[in-house]
């Protein structure tokens, strides 16, 4: 096999379906499946108004999984050579024929069809170096320095390329490229934080969300108390991405029919169905899987070879469909899914400051923090506000509060939605400012 690469840079697409067809022609299994992956991140660490880091790695990893009847295994290399992925294939081919039999084994995912279209790739990411990120961080630490704050973040760029395929007649391949920034900027005991996330550095707002972090860092010293209980919140575009993503992650289709999940309904007679088609959300809550949105311009395939499409998961507050694995769709007689990502939340031309006007009383939150489950079958969650929580009355900012926990049913955060703002890019996800009533907030925490 001869290579225009190597692992100290990403591999092209070419090459990886080349290693792909290699090594699927030495398998000597019934079956055989390839996932290969090749990436280059870079990432620049500043803290106490100073670059402390900068890291710069090349990853490569081919993973062989091989098949004898319902029976399996995995194996994969770190190398590119021939003998490398030979052997990753004997390994597999071995303890496959050692592995118990699967009773859930679907056979391989045959050739697919996917969207005409390419995901987003910035070039200029190859050439960007560690003295442009130097001089970018730089920018953002004067200004801290210059506000008395102590400014702490990361900025950050992937390259990637996925290549899949198997004896089956699948084959595909697909790169494409992030860039994120996120800054911590503390004064005293006041603290704020902003995270930006793009397909490329040059449409990260970096200096312009620097500078807002830095006002409500200052703004939020010497926070007070307030009781706990039930408010309207305004989550800001971070918080609500870190909520948000648990209802759709819990759409699935199987522990649903199960009675394992929020989505599962239990009749008079015993049996149990699955809510799809119930009007369980707020109408503003319109959510889909979009991956060709122009904030993200995410791949046409999943990990496992299924296509990544647009998809309506909830229209109007109506759940328009659940996940289903290739073996839970094959029992139900349906299609499989692929993952319920990128989540696509539709927002309004309503700004943050529009909908505080709006407000009577209640609390602005910057960032949900630590958010775990309390119970999985009603999707009720913990977690505590961070980073700039700030009480609301008349229309304004009054003055900033300390931080509190939060004990709440996410299906009913959703159902009590009652306005929408901007959204904008959260990390692999489309999310807009969320007005939110009765939330419930069940302490203080000393949490900064």
């Amino acid at each position: 096999m001869v290579l225009t690469t190597t692992t100290e840079q990403l591999i092209s697409q070419k090459d990886a379906l080349t290693i792909i067809d290699e090594a699927i022609a030495n398998s000597e299994a019934e079956g055989v499946s390839i996932n290969l992956s090749s990436s280059e991140a870079i990432l620049s660490r500043f803290s106490e108004n100073q670059i402390t880091q900068n890291i710069h790695k090349n990853k490569f990893t081919l993973s062989v999984t091989s098949y004898f009847g319902s029976q399996s295994a995995s194996a994969s290399t770190s190398e590119l050579d021939s003998d490398s992925i030979k052997a990753a294939l004997r390994r597999s081919e071995e303890l496959a024929q050692f592995a118990p039999e699967d009773p859930e084994w679907v056979e391989l995912l045959p050739k697919q069809v996917y969207e005409d279209r390419q995901p987003a790739f910035d070039q200029n990411l190859l050439n960007f170096s560690p003295l442009q990120r130097g001089e970018i961080i730089k920018q953002v630490c004067d200004r801290a320095k210059q506000a008395k704050v102590d400014g702490s973040g990361t900025l950050s760029s992937n390259l990637s390329l996925t290549a899949i395929g198997n004896s089956a007649g699948l084959r595909a391949v697909q790169q494409g490229t992030d860039a994120s920034f996120s800054f911590t900027a503390r004064q005293d005991n006041g603290s704020s934080w902003g995270k930006l996330s793009a397909w490329d550095l040059a449409s990260l707002p970096i200096l312009a969300t620097s500078a807002r972090t830095i006002e409500k860092a200052i703004a939020s010293r010497n926070p007070q108390a307030i009781e706990p209980g039930k408010y309207t919140v305004i989550f800001e575009s971070q918080a609500m991405a870190s909520l948000l993503p648990w209802v759709i992650w819990n759409l699935d289709a199987r522990a649903a029919d199960e009675g394992r999940s929020f989505m599962s309904r239990t009749d008079e007679d015993g049996s149990i169905h699955n809510r799809l088609g119930e009007k369980l959300f707020s109408p503003l809550v319109q959510v889909k899987r979009d991956p060709a949105h122009p904030l993200i311009q995410a791949g046409t395939f999943f990990g496992n070879g299924l296509a990544n499409n647009q998809l309506e998961i909830v229209a109007d507050g109506i759940p328009q469909t659940l996940s289903y694995s290739r073996y839970w769709a094959k029992q139900k007689a349906t299609q499989p899914t692929g993952g319920m990502y990128p989540i696509v939340m539709q927002g309004s031309e309503q700004s943050t400051e529009e909908l505080i006007a709006s407000t009577d009383k209640g609390i602005l939150v910057t960032r949900a923090w630590y958010v775990r489950y309390i119970n999985p079958r009603t999707l009720e969650v913990t977690g505590m506000t961070r980073d700039g929580t700030f009480l609301i009355e008349n229309g304004k900012i009054s003055h900033p509060i300390q931080n509190l926990r939060f004990n709440q049913s996410l299906p009913e955060m959703l159902k009590n939605v009652v306005a929408v703002g901007k959204a904008q890019r959260c990390g692999g996800s489309v999310i807009p400012v969320c007005k939110v009533e009765n939330f419930n907030f069940s302490s203080v925490t000393d949490s900064v």
